[in-house]
């Protein structure tokens, strides 16, 4: 799936876009956090799950997969929740150098703990995206296309441990959103791809909802989906979404933008009948 550039701005659309950053709270806390979280859209992560039963928190949640991560702020929210301490900031020695250099001089894959005493980090969590990463304790990065062949394979063997031997995600997020091109056809349309192509993906990875013979059900896999409202995205929603999950809300956070017509679908449990 190939995106547009963003279009350069425009001065005036520039010093809008300032102005509006300057008085942005989340913008503000971003910048002030002593987490130093990498993107605003950390603030939308923390709101869901805080307002929406603390699914990230659940001692049952051990596989987390985050779609179109980079530049990693959801998957840092993640390790938070699974335990992980997060650094306050880069390394000073690695101001102004690329992504690409950071990931290349400092690995892709934190493999222990930044605070090895507080004993309870817990799971596994993957983050995919086609950009490379800087490296977040307790998150295994993956720079490749989600959707190319043997990346499922690839996702399952790194979520695998002895209480996951499937290697099945618990979680699947996406925050995911195309360059917007000003024509709302295009836009709602390029949506709507992003949607399918998640949608395709977590069907083979998701934990499936099960109910024992007592009549007691298991959680079953969880996907949290961003789109941009239009009908198109709403026969999405009924004829894959509603089918296959045993809970579909429409979130409109309040850390997202008024003036947007960004939300996200929280689905929960799994159904596994695709």
């Amino acid at each position: 799936m190939s995106f547009r550039p963003t279009l350069p701005l425009h001065k005036k659309s520039s010093t809008a876009w300032l102005a509006r950053q300057s008085r942005d709270p989340f913008v503000k806390a971003r910048l002030s956090s002593p987490s130093s979280y990498r993107s605003r859209a950390a603030y939308k992560l923390i709101e869901l799950n805080d307002k929406w039963g603390r699914f990230l928190s659940r001692p049952s949640v051990r596989s987390v997969v985050d779609l179109g991560a980079a530049p990693g702020g959801w998957s840092q929210v993640v390790a938070e929740n699974f335990g992980w301490t997060l650094e306050a900031a880069d390394n000073a020695d690695d101001f102004g150098l690329r992504e690409e250099v950071k990931v290349q001089k400092r690995g892709s894959w934190s493999t222990e703990p930044m605070n090895k005493t507080i004993g309870r980090v817990r799971g596994n969590i993957v983050a995919l995206d086609l950009l490379p990463m800087v490296p977040i304790p307790g998150v295994q990065t993956l720079q490749m296309d989600f959707l190319a062949p043997g990346s499922a394979r690839i996702v399952r063997d790194a979520l695998k441990s002895s209480r996951n031997p499937e290697g099945t995600a618990d979680i699947v997020l996406s925050d995911m959103a195309a360059n917007f091109s000003g024509s709302k056809i295009r836009d709602s349309q390029m949506s709507l791809d992003i949607c399918h192509a998640v949608f395709d993906f977590a069907k083979g990875a998701l934990t499936v909802r099960t109910v024992d013979e007592r009549g007691k059900a298991s959680c079953g896999g969880i996907l949290l989906l961003k789109h941009f409202a239009h009908p198109l995205l709403q026969e999405f929603r009924k004829e894959h979404l509603e089918p296959n999950f045993h809970l579909v809300h429409y979130i409109k956070p309040e850390s997202s933008r008024a003036d947007s017509a960004e939300g996200y679908w929280l689905c929960r449990g799994w159904l596994g009948r695709t």
